[in-house]
């Protein structure tokens, strides 16, 4: 019987975008494990929420502090090669965490400073991971590769925290932080395999000026700032919404085990969005993806007003659809668009405006509840900021009317494509 090749996608045909899946998802394993892993750890430690808590934002302020220098160091050095020292940093880091809580050495001050560190590796890495994927497949299939890299992502977040929970439940949370230092290990090597040259040679400019220079490619596209704009108002009232008075409509109704379930729809609504992601290519993506961005609103408004599980859960898949259309539109459209050697210290800026809103949802909605005397109308106006936003967005033509799409084939184009088919 005849057997026919199986098809490969176009991005995975290419070596560097190979090694760049490969590394990326391994990543997201490690990320899915880690908070599993070290809230146990600390619980078991400590027996307080409160040191838990404190643990966790250490990691977090730490990884907002240095978004913008890692967007400066991506746009001067070779982006694989700073991905390969932050995972590697972030070994070291979780696998010095492993080794406390397994000897019984750990405590609440070691586990903050060693949660600092990673927090610093994974700020420096993270301009660089999604500037480095124009650098690795051609125009054509820029879209293609973003989609295919987020579903990698995704699969692993999900798989990752179900092989996470069980490690931990079965061999302790210092064994299952072992395992997260060694898939930041893997990820490490996976990058180095990466052949990929810096975006520009390194200048002799001071970072404050690197970041002066990314603040002007940022505000210099008036959809780029518009769309950041919107998403401050819609991570700061989505994630709060979700974060905080999600578990407590679910308390109150259809129980916690079923709202986990309702959060695990949102990941089959991401891996169904990337799949559509990988064939449809509309030319004016970005409008596409923010006008989605309206299903936000379909689980707040189902927690007001009908929280039922069959309905929250439908309203997540639909939201995880969304959610991918949008990611996948913005990051062609920044890597479309913004110069290669500029592009992380805008993806920085991009990070830092939306990352800096969601704890000031969080720390805002559980008071605005106490106030109104419950959940409902907290849920119903940050359905309705959300809409707003997105309504505003769409107003901006800038928004409406950018194109998707490799640019025209020139006689320079066509001779950097015969390049980039010479280093697969």
């Amino acid at each position: 019987m005849r057997r026919h090749p199986v098809a490969v996608p176009g991005p995975l045909r290419a070596r560097s975008f190979r090694w760049l899946f490969v590394g990326r998802t391994t990543t997201s394993l490690g990320n899915a494990v880690a908070p599993i892993a070290l809230g146990f750890a600390v619980l078991d430690l400590t027996g307080s929420v409160a040191a838990l808590g404190l643990v966790v934002a250490a990691r977090s302020i730490a990884n907002v502090a240095v978004l913008l220098f890692g967007g400066v160091v991506a746009d001067r050095w070779p982006r694989h090669l700073i991905l390969a020292g932050s995972q590697g940093l972030a070994a070291i880091t979780q696998g010095l965490v492993a080794v406390l809580v397994l000897t019984g050495t750990a405590s609440v001050p070691l586990l903050a400073a060693l949660s600092v560190v990673n927090g610093l590796a994974a700020g420096l890495g993270f301009p660089a991971t999604a500037a480095l994927i124009p650098q690795t497949v051609p125009p054509t299939l820029l879209r293609q590769a973003n989609a295919l890299a987020r579903m990698g992502v995704t699969t692993a977040l999900i798989g990752g925290a179900a092989a996470g929970g069980s490690l931990v439940a079965v061999a302790g949370p210092g064994w299952g932080l072992a395992a997260d230092a060694a898939s930041f290990a893997v990820a490490a090597v996976c990058f180095t395999r990466i052949g990929v040259a810096a975006p520009r040679t390194p200048s002799s400019s001071s970072v404050l000026e690197e970041l002066r220079a990314g603040w002007g490619e940022f505000r210099s596209r008036q959809w780029v700032v518009v769309v950041v704009a919107q998403y401050c108002v819609v991570n700061a009232c989505f994630q709060g919404s979700m974060v905080v008075l999600g578990p407590v409509v679910a308390d109150d109704t259809f129980g916690r085990a079923q709202w986990g379930l309702a959060l695990a729809a949102l990941n089959g609504g991401l891996l169904l969005g990337g799949a559509v992601a990988l064939r449809w290519q509309p030319h004016r993506a970005l409008r596409w993806g923010v006008l989605l961005c309206f299903v936000n609103v379909l689980p707040l408004l189902a927690l007001a007003y009908v929280p039922v599980f069959a309905v929250v859960a439908v309203a997540m898949v639909l939201l995880g659809f969304a959610i991918e259309q949008f990611t996948v539109a913005w990051d062609v459209s920044l890597q479309e668009n913004v110069p290669a050697e500029r592009l992380a210290r805008v993806y920085s800026y991009d990070a830092l405006g939306s990352f800096l809103a969601i704890p000031l949802g969080e720390a805002t909605v559980g008071p605005l509840a106490q106030l109104t005397h419950g959940v409902r109308p907290v849920l119903t106006g940050c359905a309705v900021l959300i809409g707003l936003a997105t309504l505003g967005a769409l107003a901006s033509p800038s928004v409406r009317q950018l194109r998707s799409g490799p640019p025209p084939v020139t006689r320079q184009t066509a001779r950097a494509r015969v390049s980039f088919r010479g280093r697969r």
